[in-house]
């Protein structure tokens, strides 16, 4: 698939994260689920809801298992919100995997973008799920889709990060401020000197801004220049 419907999916996601896209091209809906569930077992950001968002999908990975998709895959009528369903699911990888690997200060001050593209990305499946034609129709299954739907997951962001985010966003870090990004920068990067941590924040931090430049995403290019700010001056002060 190319990159540029990639990114029609997922506009607030960085190219980073979609390095190897390719990879997901004909990988079936349990397969998909498997690699949410793993990346969800691997995620440094955003855990909670990871674990949250995996325990969903093992709900529908169990309903699938109750079919095949040689019989889904027979009718016209199927393939169609199957394809959708699948899409949903490649974004949802990019989602979960971006919790493991992206700048921990961006991941915090985007914070709430992420809550929200959980909920909107389970919405969203479930959605494709109920369309699958054989599913829908199957009493037992449709069961076990009642079970799926009533699963509402209360995804947020832990206390630590949303006071930190208020933190990241001030005109200016206060003592307190400072001695807030310091411990959840030590934890971030156990057993190294928070001077190192944030340098290696910076240099992420620029290479992210480098995409968003291209992409000409305003919004998100000034949060990640006020970062770079923070890592700057908090470097010398340090």
């Amino acid at each position: 698939m190319a990159l540029a419907a990639v990114f029609s999916w997922v506009p607030w996601l960085a190219m980073g994260d979609v390095a190897n896209i390719g990879q997901l091209t004909g990988v079936n809906a349990l397969q998909l689920i498997s690699m949410i569930v793993t990346a969800a077992n691997n995620a440094r950001m955003h855990k909670k809801n990871c674990r949250q968002f995996a325990q969903h999908l093992k709900l529908i990975s169990n309903l699938l298992e109750q079919l095949t998709f040689s019989q889904i895959l027979q009718h016209a009528e199927t393939r169609e919100p199957l394809v959708h369903f699948e899409e949903a699911l490649r974004k949802a990888v990019i989602l979960v995997e971006s919790c493991r690997d992206r700048s921990y200060l961006y991941l915090v001050a985007m914070g709430w973008v992420y809550v929200n593209k959980f909920r909107e990305y389970q919405d969203e499946i479930d959605k494709y799920l109920r369309l699958i034609p054989l599913i829908s129709l199957v009493e037992d299954t449709r069961k076990h889709l009642k079970v799926i739907e009533k699963d509402r997951k209360p995804y947020t962001l832990e206390a630590d990060e949303v006071k930190l985010q208020e933190s990241l966003l001030k005109h200016d870090l206060s003592r307190k401020d400072s001695s807030r990004l310091s411990r959840q920068l030590s934890k971030w990067y156990p057993g190294l000197p928070v001077t190192e941590a944030l340098r290696t924040e910076n240099k992420m931090l620029r290479k992210e801004l480098q995409i968003v430049k291209a992409r000409m995403e305003v919004e998100h290019c000034n949060v990640i220049e006020r970062l770079l700010k923070v890592t700057d001056n908090e470097a010398i002060q340090a």
